[in-house]
């Protein structure tokens, strides 16, 4: 048995004893009642979710109706709070209408695995960050990751996940960036609703969050985002129709902010029109926890359900106004109308879930593979990667590598199995802390190396360091940048002066590498010194082993940036975060509370490397940027415009086999005024060491178009759009054009 099985082993035995010693109080203390369904209509799976939801509608009483649109309160989330008898102990639960079969809704935060499981003695698997798993571009391992959470959600009793961060990276020092996919709409869409897709399989029912414009986490709950129309259906609101268009969300998740002076949650535009009008969204909009302000004027804007529900608005007072006729009572019916086909079209009434042991095992081997996807080979001077295994001498320094690797805070933490690698401490993770993961590095590393002698410093001490450093072959320096909810980093540095171990390490060994364990992007002032560097993200459970499997050339890398790296902060649209002004980057804790402001995105829709083509700035590392043990070449592009395809050949020039992500841009026509190119298609490509391969993908329509405010709808102006594909978006040397006629 590995020393993994072996680890898990003892876990699993551990889980196992805790849930037998624990108290009732720990477990689900009462079933729903189930009743005679064949006296139910709506229970005949032959209608429609929508059909089945009017008929169970008809026989609801009022009460009914009102108990389904507001959750039960901040239950485990707030020490104190009441916990409804059938809570499954998750973020959150909405009772069900037990004569009519409709059951509860109990709702976990699953952003990257499972929040909180130890609090129930119980094990999620931790899954690469999903700003990592975009890096594959790979849809199908966005299913994958999807589907994982889902059937460990149904393992653990939830039938919601509250999952599905799409808020495009406006902020590279966002908080929350890790639980995003990207900068780019079709990406960042694309992958996030494959993701919920996922989930959606599994018949757990899923969301898509933080609508709209959550770019940043300080001052989220007072900031107000300013920012016109044609530009928020370009960039923020393009990545949500992307995603809701493939995910068919059962829930999409209100935010705390503004956006043109109205909270997000009682935002007619968002909501009303854009959402439910223009997306011809069917599910239900539930808010974030706490971010109703308001109970005639969100009801009327398009909330349907007030989370976590014991702020009132959406109880008796909803009840008074729907009596005292301020809501009408179809806008009541409507509310619980989509919560009710949600739940029958997810399958959580037909099929709920069954409490089961997770498995382990499956979770990492799947949280590995995504992770090998994931990780970004960003430099390899002098083909110092692949490491081979007769190495003398290697050197890991820093981050806890020789326990485990970092993962992202906040309501996205999933709880360590024998808790922080970094620091073991009984019962769950705490709020804020940085927790590592118990999949170490250094024995990976050891074990593919066997001959050599592999030691650990941990870089507190940088002459401990440097002398390690000298005496090894190979120095492997691990930096980390630790991010959570609620929370953005000052700055694209890293913190504690890792900057400087970097350099230090550098200058006593030419043969330094660097792993990036980052919740996004960070600035680089060493990258001239050191010969390789690894973005490995918060890679998840199967992280070390993955990083060991890509240092040693079992993997051959194939991950490529969802974001751009600027080269330091002054480079970005704000150079400084808005509401940080004046906050060191070395204050102790950055969660102060900032008084209401405006933020204007004077960037417009050119987020990402769009501002970085506008503005003719040069980042460190371009979007879509991402080195390979093999090379690649590329041929032929040639454009069918009656069908808008695109046609060329992708072809390994080098000695191993590789896959490459192959990416097609835009250039729309003078007439759009833009001075920037788009993402309009990609495809990973596997190839044998000399194989080529022809390449024939669709440019997405939306990424053709721009968005017409006086006709609110996309429009496709006539005449020459050029296309251009390549390995990145700065390495674009295909070129071709697309003609549209008048």
């Amino acid at each position: 048995m590995s020393s993994f099985k072996l680890f898990y082993a003892f876990a699993i035995s551990s889980i196992v004893g805790v849930m037998a010693s624990a108290p009732l109080g720990c477990i689900p203390a009462h079933a729903q009642t189930k009743p005679d369904s064949s006296k139910m209509p709506w229970m005949n799976k032959a209608l429609s979710p929508d059909e089945r939801a009017d008929v169970v509608l008809g026989q609801m009483t009022l009460d009914e109706k009102m108990q389904m649109v507001h959750g039960a309160g901040w239950g485990v989330l707030r020490a104190g709070a009441p916990v409804p008898a059938r809570s499954n102990f998750g973020a959150g639960f909405m009772a069900g209408i037990d004569r009519l079969g409709i059951p509860d809704i109990n709702l976990a935060d699953s952003a990257v695995g499972i929040r909180m499981a130890a609090y129930q003695g119980r094990y999620a698997t931790l899954l690469p960050s999903t700003l990592g798993a975009a890096s594959s571009w790979n849809p199908d391992a966005a299913f994958l990751y999807g589907s994982v959470i889902g059937r460990e959600l149904r393992a653990h009793g939830f039938n919601m996940s509250i999952g599905g961060g799409v808020n495009i990276t406006r902020d590279p020092r966002n908080g929350r960036n890790f639980e995003y996919a990207g900068e780019d709409p079709l990406l960042a869409g694309t992958m996030t609703g494959m993701l919920e897709k996922g989930v959606l399989s599994e018949h757990v029912m899923n969301d898509i969050k933080h609508y709209a414009l959550n770019d940043q986490e300080t001052g989220r709950n007072v900031v107000n985002v300013l920012l016109d129309q044609k530009a928020m259906r370009e960039s923020d609101l393009l990545a949500f129709e992307i995603a809701i268009a493939i995910a068919d969300p059962s829930g999409v998740m209100c935010s705390y902010n503004l956006v043109e002076s109205h909270y997000t949650c009682e935002n007619d535009y968002l909501l009303n029109q854009v959402l439910k009008k223009d997306f011809k969204f069917k599910g239900f909009v539930l808010s974030d926890w706490g971010a109703t302000h308001s109970t005639v004027n969100s009801a009327l804007s398009g909330l349907d359900q007030d989370m976590p529900g014991d702020d009132n608005y959406f109880s008796e007072p909803l009840k008074k106004a729907v009596q005292d006729g301020q809501v009408p009572e179809a806008r009541l019916n409507d509310m619980v109308h989509r919560i009710l086909r949600s739940m029958f079209a997810a399958g959580v009434v037909d099929d709920p879930p069954v409490r089961a042991v997770v498995d382990p095992f499956r979770g990492r081997d799947d949280a590995q593979h995504i992770a090998e996807e994931s990780i970004v080979l960003l430099k390899n001077s002098g083909g110092i990667l692949p490491l081979k295994a007769a190495v003398s001498s290697i050197a890991l320094i820093g981050s806890h590598a020789d326990v485990g690797v970092l993962s992202g805070g906040g309501s996205a933490q999933v709880d360590p199995p024998g808790g922080n690698a970094a620091n073991p401490q009984p019962g769950g993770s705490n709020w804020g802390e940085v927790v590592y993961f118990p999949s170490s590095p250094l024995k990976n590393i050891q074990a593919k190396s066997p001959q050599a002698s592999v030691k650990y410093a941990d870089g507190k001490d940088t002459a401990a360091a440097v002398q390690l450093a000298k005496a090894s072959t190979v120095a492997i320096v691990f930096v980390n940048q630790p991010m959570y909810e609620s929370v953005d980093a000052v700055t694209l540095s890293l913190p504690k002066n890792q900057d400087a171990l970097v350099e230090a390490v550098a200058s006593a060994n030419p043969n330094t590498i660097v792993v990036l364990e980052t919740g996004g992007p960070v600035s680089m002032p060493w990258i001239q010194h050191v010969k390789g560097v690894l973005e490995i993200w918060y890679p998840g459970i199967g992280g070390a082993q993955a990083l060991a499997n890509i240092l040693f050339g079992e993997v051959n890398p194939s991950a490529k940036l969802p974001v751009t790296f600027a080269k330091d902060d002054a480079q970005l649209p704000h150079p400084v975060v808005s509401g940080l002004e004046g906050v060191p980057a070395s204050a102790p804790s950055r969660e102060h509370k900032v008084k209401p402001f405006d933020l204007t995105y004077t960037e417009g829709a050119k987020v990402g490397y769009k501002w970085f083509e506008a503005t003719k700035a040069q980042p460190l590392f371009p979007f879509g940027f991402g080195l390979s043990y093999t090379t690649y070449a590329y041929s032929g592009l040639t454009v069918d415009d009656a069908n808008r395809t695109v046609h060329f050949t992708v072809r390994n020039t080098g000695a191993c086999e590789g896959t490459e992500i192959a990416e097609v841009y835009v250039a729309l026509p003078s007439a759009a005024k833009e001075n920037y190119k788009r993402l309009a298609a990609w495809q990973r490509v596997k190839l044998a060491p000399g194989q080529s391969r022809e390449v024939t993908l669709p440019l997405h329509p939306l990424t053709l178009t721009v968005f017409n405010t006086d006709q609110n709808g996309w429009q496709l102006l006539p005449g020459d759009y050029n296309v251009t594909a390549g390995p990145s978006s700065s390495d674009t040397p295909l070129k071709a054009t697309l003609h549209v006629y008048p």
